[in-house]
């Protein structure tokens, strides 16, 4: 028989099998990574959802080559992302970073029992409350930024040489737009991230917390524009249409502003003090 492991997707109050709204039912048995079906670990308070998964595809070696397969990482990824938010639209909701393995049951209650003060504390933190995602973008001057210092000396060798006789010649003509260009650039970058820092005041203004997310690669965000802010939000429930509204209202000629959400709290469900082996995904 192939040795199975326990998939860990998110953690609750024990008490929060059903939602307040509609009785909305718990996500227990909903299908969750591999087609697995969901269930519920209820220990010390906290409720851990969880799936059965096997170790042959899901232990440490089977995922590291796994992960290479951008197909079943999206196709999993998807999975886990799905029972979070069911299980959000329940209750208080920390999840759990994708691909947390645990090689059994039990590990998950120790889990729960070592650190059920400081899931306690998050999920009193994020209770009536979702995350919000906001990106900011500004259109790129052509070309780049110089940041050497030899390039930079030569450039003040310009604006010594302007007024005498080799300021006619080509190469310092040259040399002159060149540093009127790195300034024009420098002075754009300066005032997109001047942008990028006022839009983030504002949003905090209305939201509980954030959390600013280094910029993401063009590669990744499939856009050429500068990424001026990459910002997560935690904004409580009954203002969400109010902190929507807002961005709208931020988006100006020559920034796009692009919303996400609501989502579970993933940026804000961390439990301080835990360690690289703890909930961080990885298999245990």
């Amino acid at each position: 028989m192939t040795d199975m492991g326990t998939y860990l997707y998110a953690i609750t109050r024990e008490e929060g099998r059903l939602s307040p709204e509609a009785g909305r039912l718990s996500p227990e048995g909903m299908a969750g990574v591999a087609g697995t079906p969901v269930r519920a670990l209820r220990h010390s308070g906290l409720a851990a959802y969880v799936t059965t998964v096997p170790l042959d595809q899901f232990g440490e070696e089977p995922l590291r080559r796994s992960m290479e397969d951008l197909d079943w990482l999206g196709e999993t990824a998807r999975a886990h992302h799905h029972v979070v938010e069911a299980v959000a639209e329940t209750a208080p909701t920390a999840p759990v970073r994708l691909m947390t393995v645990y090689s059994g049951d039990d590990q998950v209650h120790d889990l729960l029992d070592r650190r059920r003060d400081d899931f306690a504390a998050v999920l009193s933190r994020v209770a009536g409350r979702r995350e919000w995602g906001v990106k900011a973008y500004v259109a790129q001057a052509p070309g780049p930024v110089s940041r050497s210092g030899g390039q930079v000396g030569q450039v003040g060798q310009v604006g010594q040489a302007e007024d005498g006789p080799a300021a006619t010649r080509p190469g310092m003509a040259y040399l002159k737009r060149r540093h009127a260009d790195l300034r024009s650039r420098e002075e754009a970058q300066r005032q997109a991230v001047a942008c990028g820092e006022r839009i983030n005041a504002v949003l905090m203004e209305l939201a509980v917390a954030g959390r600013r997310h280094r910029p993401q690669d063009p590669r990744l965000s499939g856009r050429d524009e500068w990424m001026v802010l990459n910002g997560s939000y935690l904004v409580d429930d009954d203002r969400g249409g109010e902190f929507a509204a807002l961005v709208h209202r931020l988006r100006e000629e020559g920034m796009d502003v692009e919303l996400s959400g609501p989502w579970a709290p993933y940026s804000f469900a961390d439990v301080a003090g835990t360690t690289d082996s703890e909930v961080p995904g990885g298999v245990r």
